[in-house]
């Protein structure tokens, strides 16, 4: 091994490391202090509660850990959106788990928190998995309420998501495990079985404190919308439960005696490991940005057995295009090429750029996979489309434009991996958020923006000078760095990985070592959801 390598090793360990503090961090929710008083009332915590319920001997994979990451700081902060998504596995089948983190804010919906609600039911939507919510929240943030309520990606969306899945026959089991309030009331009703904790679960449209201010009745909260009323009078809920444990052995059950599904028909074969040792990962993927790096060698420490099958693989090299295995699962892989490359033609062709051959290219191969039913992986390290005149007069917007359209209208599952840059209309081609990959994910090494942070500092500081001198200030060169570090700054925070998962425009920032288990449990997900519409890519100019 040579010295760089081991110097991107130890930088891409202490980025992992850092990952796994940043997750310990937000594992803990609300606090210490505030589990502590979770447990003094005989509740489990949401993650303890999904720990309870997923089947021990398999794994399971959390979206949105890092949900509202450093927002809402004016208002206490939302560790993980005030909520817990996992996908794994109840008595062997595989289902999406919602549950609120009553630690954080009582479970209360910020914004962050409805849109990745949205997420894990769009995530149950598009792969046809049965759902569960275990439900314990105090309803709408009040104070922030404008950006929560009243729009089509808001909180009444979710109900509206509730009867689209049940009419698809997707499974929804709901446990009322804490407070249940105003609107919110509606989502465990709207699921196909609903359960409801004795003494600690309640469910009604307006607690004691507004019935008393609204119609002026005199009621207790249990006697209101306790278990008792709700499993003997009202009939709103089906399963009366004893305490926290007791739901959730419940809906085990429950979901034992769900039947099979219908099946996409995915090719998989015999799982096998890579050849090649992944874990030499760490020391491939470059420290500096600006380094090149050979992502063949990439690939061979993700698929099976460390062996594809290349497609056109003389022509238009800045994009790798393969079959191979991944966990047993075909898929079609398209990959930037981070390496300087050479054309049969002489021409030297920048790494992670796309030009019109490698454009031209990945559009035929992501038809070739909608053809035969292949699940697609993109690993996206790209910097943008090719510019300058030469690309230009040779039609580099119409081949971008056709690579867009293959990946805006395939019909296979896409999965997209965010190693390193992910920029302008690179991030678009490549099936970024927009272009509804079923699960999309970074490595600690990913940057997502319009542009780099040197570049856009660049152009932001010259808007920057020409106001100030405008002004009548005179911009000295010590002005211009000081003013060119501090914009850099701001803009390299935004372009962080944790800041995209902070928005969900990724479902996580994930060790490289477990992007196999990742992209296998999707393509597992999505063959529960047959495809069912052909390809087409309607008017292209050709």
């Amino acid at each position: 091994m040579d010295i760089n390598f081991n110097k991107n090793e130890d930088h891409n360990k202490l980025l992992v490391s850092e990952l796994k503090k940043r997750l310990a961090k937000v594992s803990l929710g609300g606090g210490k202090g505030r589990i502590e008083k979770l447990h003094s009332k005989g509740k489990m915590t949401a993650r303890e509660r999904i720990d309870f319920l997923l089947d021990d001997n398999k794994t399971a994979i959390e979206i949105g850990a890092f949900a509202g990451e450093d927002m809402y700081k004016e208002h206490g902060g939302c560790p993980s959106g005030g909520v817990v998504v996992k996908m794994g596995y109840v008595k062997g089948k595989q289902c999406i788990v919602v549950a609120n983190d009553a630690t954080v804010k009582a479970g209360a919906w910020f914004p962050i928190t409805g849109k990745k609600n949205l997420r894990a039911q769009e995530i149950a939507i598009e792969n046809r998995l049965p759902i569960i919510y275990l439900v314990d929240s105090a309803g709408v943030y009040l104070p922030m309420q404008d950006e929560i309520f009243p729009d089509k990606e808001h909180f009444g969306r979710i109900f509206r998501n509730n009867a689209i899945m049940s009419s698809m026959g997707i499974t929804q089991i709901a446990a009322v495990m804490g407070s249940c309030v105003a609107g919110g009331a509606y989502l465990p009703i709207m699921s196909d079985e609903a359960l409801i904790v004795d003494k600690t679960g309640s469910i009604f449209l307006a607690g004691s404190y507004l019935v008393k201010a609204a119609i002026g009745e005199t009621i207790d909260n249990e006697t209101l919308g306790g278990a008792t009323t709700h499993c003997e009078i009202s009939g709103v809920t089906d399963y009366k439960a004893k305490d926290d444990k007791d739901a959730l052995t419940t809906i085990k059950n429950i979901m034992d005696k769900i039947g099979d599904f219908d099946k996409a028909g995915f090719n998989r074969s015999e799982a096998k490991k890579p050849s090649q040792n992944p874990d030499d990962i760490y020391g491939i993927v470059p420290k500096s940005r600006a380094d090149q790096y050979d992502m063949y060698e990439v690939i061979k420490r993700l698929v099976d057995n460390s062996e594809f099958d290349e497609y056109k693989a003389g022509y238009g090299q800045t994009i790798i295009t393969c079959y191979a295995r991944i966990d047993g699962w075909a898929v079609g892989i398209v990959a930037n090429q981070r390496k300087l490359v050479k054309t049969k033609k002489g021409e030297m062709q920048f790494g992670g750029v796309i030009y019109n051959d490698s454009a031209d290219k990945a559009t035929r191969f992501i038809a070739n996979c909608n053809q035969k039913k292949i699940p697609l992986v993109f690993l996206q390290d790209v910097t943008g489309f090719m510019v300058g005149s030469k690309s230009e007069h040779g039609g580099i917007i119409k081949d971008g434009a056709k690579m867009v359209n293959a990946v805006s209208n395939s019909v296979v599952p896409k999965f997209t991996i965010v190693i390193g840059n992910s920029y302008g209309a690179g991030n678009y081609a490549m099936c970024g958020k927009a272009y509804d990959p079923r699960l999309i994910v970074a490595w600690p090494s990913a940057e997502l923006a319009v542009m780099s942070g040197n570049s856009a500092a660049k152009v932001l500081l010259q808007i920057e000078k020409a106001s100030l001198e405008k002004q009548g200030e005179k911009i000295t060169k010590e002005k211009e760095a000081e003013l060119y570090d501090k914009i850099k700054s701001r803009y390299d925070n935004q372009v962080s990985p944790y800041y995209a998962a902070a928005r969900i425009w990724t479902d996580a920032i994930i060790d490289p070592l477990d992007t196999r288990t990742w992209i296998s449990m999707g393509i597992e997900a999505a063959n529960h959801s047959p495809i069912e519409k052909p390809f087409n890519m309607g008017v292209l100019q050709v």
